[in-house]
């Protein structure tokens, strides 16, 4: 849930990015962090390991302008995907106010994809959150490879009712990243303006 900081006239918000393993998303955070102006990012802290794979999170707090003369700042987490680090990723849901689904676009990750979109459902029930309530978008994420299954097969399971904001993109060009971004932002911020969950 978004802190407001009265004192300090700021609006603190959690942006979550979910998925399988090695899907992207630590690239996208990378992606931000480059071509975010120094005066608007803090720094971004990565706990990996040698191979890269996120050990528990990385974080990177983004100022993103004002909302009536308050400052608005998103704290953007990844969690790890690998299955076995299910408890690190419960507890960085905890408190979240809008959700990136990273998926996998190559085909041999098109189960890791499912699994961990119901992954994050469960999680989500059990922290107390409504999928249906939560903002949340999909980025279909490593679309420039030749092995990327198109973006219809993906849908189809991921987002077979359309409901959901879905993005195409290539976080290691950058292409599509800000777009993902910037949408799951107007929607935290519009769930903000309607006082919250």
């Amino acid at each position: 849930m978004a802190f407001i900081n009265y004192s300090a006239r700021e609006i603190n918000c959690k942006l979550v990015y979910y998925g399988p393993g090695l899907c992207g998303k630590t690239t996208n955070l990378k992606a931000i962090y480059e071509k975010t102006s120094p005066d608007a990012k803090g720094k971004m802290i990565s706990l990996a390991t040698e191979t890269e794979r996120t050990l528990f999170f990385d974080f990177l707090p983004l100022a993103l302008g004002e909302i009536r003369g308050f400052k608005t700042r998103f704290h953007l987490y990844t969690v790890p995907g690998q299955v076995f680090y299910d408890a690190s990723r419960k507890l960085i849901l905890k408190g979240a106010d809008g959700l990136v689904f990273v998926a996998d676009s190559q085909e041999e990750r098109f189960e890791a994809n499912i699994e961990s979109l119901e992954n994050m459902k469960a999680n989500l029930t059990e922290q107390g959150f409504d999928i249906n309530k939560i903002p949340w978008v999909i980025q279909y994420n490593k679309r420039d490879l030749p092995n990327a299954v198109s973006v219809e097969e993906l849908r189809e399971v991921l987002n077979p009712d359309g409901k959901i904001l879905d993005f195409e993109a290539a976080a290691q060009s950058g292409q599509g990243v800000f777009e993902t971004l910037k949408a799951l932002a107007k929607l935290v911020l519009q769930e903000l303006r309607k006082g919250g969950r």
